[in-house]
């Protein structure tokens, strides 16, 4: 898919059905996500992010770059481009905002704008290891294709919730971030 087709599938009006996401009992911290799209000759892949080993909260996760909205963001938009920079040096000027997804609750009490944007592949990742382990692409058309995405239920708090997984290589995608680009596929999809 290039950048031209997806626009025209990401600017629609039709309604899309998302998947579902955890039921917080209030509202919970605003954060955000950068989807960065980077624009190949082969067409668009994702930029993602291995989470570092280390860290207390889902070490060695696959995820976007992003993070909790903080009081010197201007908006959620700004949020998820500080985060690209902090966590790979990917440089603001080199993001160009083109929306973004419905919010995505998570277990652990976020509420998560997925802000989906083109990003020109032409800078260095500046990796920061105290957040960041490793950074790689993968092909929009695999991680859009449902018949590479996985289900599986599970139960918490007597409702029972669909956990999404999407393998890529020796990776495994799943998670908040797997629902997030599985949203993203149904929002894009051919209207039909």
């Amino acid at each position: 898919m290039n950048r031209r087709e997806f626009l025209t599938r990401f600017h629609h009006l039709r309604q899309v059905t998302l998947e579902p996401d955890f039921p917080l009992a209030k509202p919970g911290r605003d954060a955000a996500v950068l989807i960065p799209l980077l624009e190949y000759p082969d067409g668009l892949h994702v930029l993602l992010t291995e989470r570092a080993h280390h860290l207390r909260h889902h070490p060695g996760q696959i995820s976007f770059p992003g993070g909790g909205f903080e009081p010197q963001d201007s908006s959620l938009f700004e949020t998820a481009q500080r985060e690209a920079m902090e966590e790979v040096g990917v440089p603001p000027e080199q993001v160009e905002v083109i929306g973004a997804l419905p919010l995505y609750r998570t277990i652990s009490g976020y509420q998560i704008t997925p802000v989906v944007a083109f990003v020109s592949p032409n800078f260095t990742y500046d990796i920061d290891p105290n957040e960041v382990a490793s950074v790689f692409d993968v092909p929009l058309a695999h991680l859009m294709n449902k018949q590479n995405h996985l289900i599986h239920h599970t139960s918490s708090l007597n409702t029972r919730f669909p956990i999404y997984f999407i393998p890529w290589q020796k990776r495994m995608i799943w998670g908040a971030t797997a629902a997030i680009l599985r949203n993203l596929s149904h929002h894009i999809a051919p209207a039909g």
